[in-house]
């Protein structure tokens, strides 16, 4: 047992004792000796783009593709859009749940839903674009896109839940991960600006002429008959396949990447005494974590500003601005903004913090949708308040996702026999950000249905294009208000920060301790017996107490 004793020990204290340029103790996750390579962290971020470019061009497109290009009604619109967003919800907490309680492969317990759940998301994601038939009666339309809408988004919380926990999967350390999260953020504008921008040129011009031909009813110029938009509108529906036959084969190629690229490492500090509890235990415990209930839930108020502006932006520059002919270009300029802007926004929170940041942002959002919102055609205007909104765009898509690790860590400081349970944090993370993006989307399409919205019509109603405007802006601004006062309780800041850094190196210490004695047989004795007598120092010290039960 000598031999054995002493290679585990070499081999732990040479994976551990990984030192940063000041001299202090990285603290890494175990089975991953180095700081992470720059590949890694870039493939790790790749696969934050489907979930991203699907998303934002659902978010942004979706609703004008059910009113305008099928012409549903706005009220069965409605119900689609928010039934299937509140499953989606639910399949957060449920996937999170199975990815849970899923056994580890030599793959990983991860990395296998992700490959498994992507050609099924790419097939659904193209079906919800997809128009069977051009005389399909509201009851089968209604049924097929409801259909479609709640596989590609079961499909995506097989894809997304696992790919969010891997967060803490990829080895290193708290610094790693928070450059990994930056990549993956910079990574996820830049994809939603993709998928704005090809869903957007592709189908914009299609728009633009559905537009035209409006207008010109509207001026009271003869046309033979109503074919001209009738054409218009079967080119527009051939549009939004070939987008998404795009976008697609983007999530494809993406998904391959993030899968030939990452590698799934086990967690950093199990102790040896851990258990495996209930879901509902679980469930319970992280429900309970009061830094966890301050960030979900200023985010879904954060989310649900957001989201309500996504939504709406293309009805309200066709309906209440009279910029239909360019919406595609306007959003554009806000992703383009909010894509550059993101690593400034990094260098801020490394410099005064995440907190700081946040604040800094999100108020900066708040101007820019009041100047749109009364602003009424003036092109000029409102591209440069696109440009600001953007700016703040940034900090929505930057800080809640970097902030969440800190809320792990956290957990894991105070409950260390407690493991396996980030997906489980991750999930109900998203289940309250989709959640928020389904009513958004059935609250916004509800009010235009009782505003007299009608399908398909091309007259200017006053009563549509006020309702627009108020969910521009007044009904977003109050939202952001209220999740900036809830994150004003936000418990974990850079001092918290710093002690949970301190907290792992300190465990890493006594494990390197342990580890020496073990690989020397002769102490070996003592080392049992130190591992006998428990520690009032902090909660990881278990893990150090692990290993002469092991081996001994």
């Amino acid at each position: 047992m000598g031999s054995e004793e002493r290679s585990l020990g070499e081999k732990l204290l040479e994976e551990e004792e990984e030192a940063d340029p000041g001299g202090s103790v990285r603290v890494l996750q175990k089975g991953n000796g180095r700081a992470l390579p720059f590949c890694r962290k870039l493939c790790f971020a790749v696969g934050g783009a489907p979930y991203q470019m699907t998303g934002n061009a659902i978010g942004f497109f979706l609703q004008i593709f059910l009113l305008d290009v099928v012409q549903m009604e706005a009220f069965y619109a409605s119900l689609i859009l928010f039934i299937g967003r509140v499953w989606d919800a639910f399949t957060d907490p449920i996937v999170g749940f199975l990815v849970s309680k899923s056994r580890r492969t030599r793959f990983g317990k991860l990395l296998p839903w992700i490959l498994f759940s992507m050609p099924f998301g790419v097939a659904s994601y193209f079906l919800l674009w997809f128009s069977p038939s051009y005389t399909m009666s509201w009851k089968y339309s209604f049924f097929w896109y409801l259909m479609t809408y709640c596989a590609f988004h079961t499909c995506m919380s097989c894809f997304h839940v696992p790919y969010s926990a891997l967060t803490m999967f990829l080895g290193g350390d708290q610094r790693d991960r928070d450059s990994a999260t930056a990549y993956r953020m910079g990574v996820e504008v830049v994809a939603t600006l993709a998928g704005a921008a090809i869903q957007g040129q592709i189908v914009g011009a299609y728009h633009t002429q559905t537009a035209e031909t409006c207008r010109m009813m509207q001026n009271g110029t003869e046309l033979n008959n109503t074919s001209p938009l009738v054409n218009s509108l079967n080119n527009t529906k051939w549009a939004y396949m070939l987008a998404a036959l795009v976008i697609g084969s983007l999530y494809f190629l993406c998904s391959l990447i993030l899968l030939l690229g990452v590698k799934e490492h086990t967690g950093g500090f199990a102790p040896q005494d851990h258990f495996h509890m209930s879901y509902v235990t679980g469930l319970k415990l992280v429900m309970s974590h009061k830094p966890y209930l301050s960030l979900t839930f200023g985010f879904l108020f954060i989310s649900l500003a957001f989201q309500l502006v996504q939504n709406n932006f293309a009805l309200f520059c066709t309906h209440a601005a009279g910029l239909g002919n360019h919406f595609q270009h306007i959003i554009f300029v806000i992703l383009v903004s909010a894509t550059l802007m993101v690593p400034f926004w990094q260098w801020v929170l490394v410099k005064f913090g995440k907190k700081i940041a946040l604040f800094m942002g999100l108020i900066w959002y708040i101007p820019p949708l009041i100047i749109i919102a009364t602003v009424n055609g003036n092109l000029p205007i409102i591209i440069v308040m696109a440009i600001a909104a953007g700016i703040s765009l940034a900090v929505a898509f930057l800080l809640p996702w970097s902030m969440l690790p800190d809320v792990v860590d956290d957990f894991r400081a105070k409950n260390p026999h407690c493991i396996d349970l980030e997906p489980l944090f991750y999930s109900f993370y998203v289940f309250f950000t989709k959640f928020a993006a389904g009513a958004s989307l059935g609250f916004s399409t509800l009010c235009l249905h009782f505003s007299g919205y009608r399908p398909g019509s091309c007259a200017y109603i006053p009563a549509v294009a006020m309702t627009l405007k108020v969910l521009i802006a007044p009904v977003p601004i109050t939202l952001l208000l209220i999740g900036l006062v809830i994150f004003y309780f936000y418990p974990i800041n850079e001092a918290r920060r710093k002690e949970l850094k301190v907290e792992f190196e300190g465990a890493i210490s006594k494990e390197r301790g342990n580890c020496f004695l073990l690989a020397n047989p002769t102490v070996y004795p003592a080392a049992r017996m130190c591992a006998a007598v428990p520690s009032d120092d902090h909660a990881f010290s278990p893990s150090v107490n692990a290993f002469p039960q092991q081996y001994g």
